[in-house]
């Protein structure tokens, strides 16, 4: 009996939890993908971008150092300005972080690596990419061709190779 108790207790605090959590976003206009705490920062497509806050260059270089580690440090700053490339695109959300948790757009963040902290190379090619250094040409796109599963991606024109990666409009 008392342990029925302990499940039922912790169902129902799992459920407000939930509620309290829904509540929470409708109270906020309904952002997506904006955790409590998180800066979300519009990127706008003007030729310089948008503000960036601190938060934006740690996103980019946590799903930096998930996708492109082992990476020169110019794939690196690749990858991290298609994500912001994408920012700035009005078919992609208008935010780093909403780039970046797009559901299914990243296997970093779906495998976890998302979560590992940094390389401080990461960090650096974060700043850069955000910074406007774009070494793609604009690449909205990009996958290993090794380990890519998608055949939708190769309908994409390549306009780069860097490293292990191709990049395409």
């Amino acid at each position: 009996m008392k342990k029925k108790v302990v499940l039922l207790t912790a169902v129902l605090l799992i459920l407000l939890a939930a509620l309290w959590q829904q509540l929470w976003h409708e109270s906020r206009g309904g952002e997506r993908n904006s955790p409590e705490g998180a800066l979300e920062v519009v990127v706008k497509s003007s030729s310089k971008g948008g503000t960036v806050s601190s938060n934006d260059v740690y996103v980019l270089s946590k799903i930096i150092s998930g996708e492109a580690r082992g990476e020169s440090y110019v794939g690196q700053v690749a990858v991290g300005a298609v994500i912001v490339n994408r920012a700035k695109n009005p078919n992609f959300p208008n935010t780093v972080y909403g780039v970046v948790f797009e559901p299914g757009a990243f296997d970093a963040v779906s495998d976890g690596q998302y979560y590992r902290p940094p390389a401080a190379a990461a960090v650096k090619a974060a700043r850069a990419a955000i910074n406007g250094w774009d070494p793609t040409g604009g690449a909205l796109y990009y996958w290993n061709p090794a380990t890519a599963t998608s055949r939708w991606v190769w309908s994409r024109p390549v306009i780069a190779r860097i490293g292990k990666h191709v990049f395409a409009r």
